[in-house]
């Protein structure tokens, strides 16, 4: 099948990427700046189980400036003066990121997202990381009423479609409940962001290229893929010491994300296909490949294999 002249997101980009999606909307570059507002999560604090998720480590994807003993405003301040220093950047959506980020009451919720909408003039909208278990119609309606104004999107961490591995990985819901989640979300303004992990050993490729067709069907509008790590201080590491399982190399990876895409409806923007952790952090892959060289071997891939998101998708 011969590539079409224009993809439908309307790039030469083979995936629909966020950062065309992005500057089709703003018409510049926006760049998150995160904060921790000091949330746990259930699985975490013995409402649902302890120890959290048996990979999860924030410290190995924190920046710098995040430190819950500041307030949102300075943590906001300082990675705005980073930002702009680094990426040149002059719009910006906070993100909050560690944790789980409605794990609280809507009181509490108000007074941090309304101070970070209010915390610089250059500030479009929020980012919230969440759990699908962690949301009520309450909160919806509430997030409902500020995306009428500003930019607003929920990431909902699924991690996996089998409910076999939420139970391994300690996640303390199930497939169904992320299913509830977007049911209550869609259709209010708010975008949907959905997370998902590749490499769990116990998992095989044939269920990954299955996860595009499944996620294809559900109704949100972003997606957030990365590979498995085994950072320090997790379950998984101690795991991972007693028993070492075979981890995904970069080549194997990419070929699975090649097929992933193409069976992926190409509606869904990519937000990110694969992560990086601190290497003072990382146990596990070594892959000495920073993310924007993976990206540029994606794309090689997808020409030569004249291939692209959606390619194969029913």
């Amino acid at each position: 099948m011969k590539a079409p002249e224009s993809f439908p997101w309307g790039s030469e980009k083979r995936y629909n990427a966020f950062s065309f999606y992005q500057r089709n909307i703003y018409g510049q570059r926006v760049q998150k700046v995160t904060v921790d507002a000091g949330f746990t999560c259930p699985n975490r604090d013995g409402s649902v189980a302890r120890g959290g998720c048996i990979y999860c480590n924030n410290e190995s994807f924190n920046p710098g400036y995040n430190d819950a003993r500041k307030s949102i405003t300075q943590q906001i301040l300082e990675g705005i003066e980073f930002l702009e220093r680094r990426y040149k950047a002059h719009k910006f959506i906070v993100y909050f990121q560690p944790y789980s980020n409605t794990y609280a009451s809507l009181d509490t919720l108000k007074r941090y997202y309304e101070e970070a909408l209010s915390a610089h003039p250059d500030i479009v909208g929020l980012t919230i990381g969440t759990r699908p278990d962690c949301v009520d119609t309450s909160k919806i309606a509430y997030l409902e009423e500020l995306a009428d104004q500003y930019d607003v999107t929920i990431e909902y961490g699924l991690e996996s479609i089998s409910d076999a591995t939420l139970k391994k990985i300690n996640r303390g819901h199930d497939v169904q409940a992320y299913v509830n989640a977007l049911e209550m979300t869609c259709d209010r303004g708010i975008k949907i962001c959905t997370h998902m992990i590749f490499g769990f050993p116990w998992e095989d490729e044939s269920l990954w290229l299955e996860s595009a067709d499944w996620l294809s069907r559900q109704p949100f509008d972003f997606l957030k893929v990365h590979q498995l790590h085994v950072v320090k201080n997790t379950a998984l590491a101690a795991l991972y010491k007693k028993e070492p399982f075979e981890m995904l190399t970069p080549e194997v990876y990419l070929d699975i994300i090649v097929r992933f895409l193409e069976r992926l409806d190409p509606r869904i923007v990519i937000q990110r296909l694969f992560g990086e952790a601190p290497p003072d952090t990382l146990i596990a892959p070594h892959w000495n490949m920073r993310n924007y060289i993976l990206l540029e071997r994606l794309d090689e891939l997808l020409e030569q294999k004249n291939t692209w998101q959606g390619k194969h998708f029913k």
